[in-house]
């Protein structure tokens, strides 16, 4: 087939938001990294023999709903971009989300449980979005895989107390539809639920006396690090350490992320696992391996590696595929119908937004991790359990959080 001439090529942008200022800034750090990583190698593409030039763009969503609504306007109105791409943020990615809507643009975005960004936004079972997809982890996931880690603690059913605050992680975990807690209680599990705290908190002996009279062996949460933190000192101070803790959102990262000036809240603290350099997976770009991937980032930035490090790249993995597949790459009806067809292997994992569990989403399994004392940095997440993950190793056992 003869090479396109330069006046059969055609533009086509990719829309970035990422927090690069503000309280999720290190959260940006992934997504901007894969941007520049893969900019170079994306810069032409082909479709049904038209070759395209391919522009990656990045706007800061400056950590605030605000700040990614004005970053989706720029992007569309003064660069032109037919697609947008996003992850990490409550406020932030729903903002991204809902602006790409009703602009009319197909978004791309991970990191958020899909029941909170389908059913949070307003979409139900019958009225799907028609622009914006997702792909993800759910919070009956998430509470499955906890599960796992406190029957491999405790050796069955438990009593479990909630630290839970009284933002969407709190109000969607306690979802009897769509939550956490009902997942939670299928399993056998007593939940034992003091009420919502403010974030940030400012003391919570109250929810660690009520764990303490329930006789809770295991806590589970979303906090940040540093509520998490103010947690395990008073626990301590009470005589009342749980067994075991099990914390999500924030507690997902390394603690130089969430890092708090004393012992880090995530030590011996379990954990979901989403994406690792051990996790088995490949780029559909380029081939890359999630351990090539994960070690290129760490040399280049000089920090531990993040777990959103690999659906940032499954994000431009998806949108190429996209362009690449749409009846017309620079129709924007094209490429949404492109995206609801989507079944990809990327670098985090078969992604197929064709079986659901709702329209718009994807989803990837879960196993559970541990923070513990590692050899390259002082904490590292282990693997501890893995039987919902096909070929992902364990790397350590399951240990009291202390």
């Amino acid at each position: 087939m003869p090479e396109p001439s330069a006046g059969e090529r055609r533009s086509l942008t990719v829309g970035v938001v990422a927090a690069r200022t503000g309280r999720l800034a290190r959260l940006g750090d992934p997504l901007a990294y894969v941007t520049g990583l893969l900019r170079p190698r994306l810069r032409r593409l082909v479709n049904g023999g038209r070759e395209y030039t391919v522009r990656l763009v990045e706007r800061d969503s400056r950590s605030t709903a605000e700040g990614a609504r004005q970053a989706v306007l720029d992007l569309v109105h003064g660069e032109g971009a037919g697609i947008v791409l996003t992850l990490a943020g409550t406020q932030v990615l729903p903002a991204v989300a809902d602006t790409c809507e009703a602009a009319g643009v197909p978004c791309v975005s991970s990191t958020f449980p899909w029941q909170v960004y389908y059913y949070g936004r307003g979409a139900d079972d019958t009225t799907p979005f028609r622009w914006t997809y997702h792909f993800c982890w759910g919070l009956d996931a998430i509470a499955e895989v906890f599960a796992d880690l406190w029957e491999a603690a405790g050796g069955q059913a438990g009593t479990v107390g909630c630290l839970w605050n009284d933002g969407p992680q709190g109000t969607w975990s306690r979802h009897e539809r769509h939550g956490f807690a009902p997942a939670a209680r299928a399993r056998g599990h007593r939940l034992v639920d003091p009420g919502a705290y403010p974030e940030p908190a400012a003391d919570l002996a109250a929810h660690v006396t009520a764990f303490a009279e329930a006789g809770a062996d295991f806590v589970t949460s979303a906090a940040t690090g540093r509520d998490l933190a103010l947690f395990r000192r008073q626990a301590a101070a009470l005589g009342s350490p749980p067994r075991l803790i099990t914390c999500s959102r924030w507690l997902a990262y390394p603690p130089s992320v969430t890092s708090t000036g004393e012992r880090p809240a995530q030590a011996g603290v379990a954990t979901l696992v989403y994406w690792t350099p051990v996790h088995p997976y490949r780029s559909s770009l380029d081939g890359t391996t999630a351990g090539e991937l994960a070690a290129g980032y760490e040399q280049a930035t000089g920090r531990q590696w993040l777990q959103p490090l690999g659906l940032a790249h499954a994000l431009v993995e998806v949108a190429a595929h996209a362009l690449r597949t749409a009846a017309d790459p620079t129709d924007r009806h094209a490429l949404a119908k492109a995206l609801a067809a989507t079944r990809l292997d990327t670098i985090a994992g078969p992604l197929d937004w064709t079986t659901g569990p709702t329209p718009n989403i994807a989803t990837i399994p879960l196993a559970g991790g541990q923070w513990q004392r590692g050899a390259r940095h002082d904490y590292e997440l282990a693997v501890v359990t893995n039987r919902r993950v096909p070929g992902l190793p364990c790397t350590a056992g399951l240990v009291p959080t202390g």
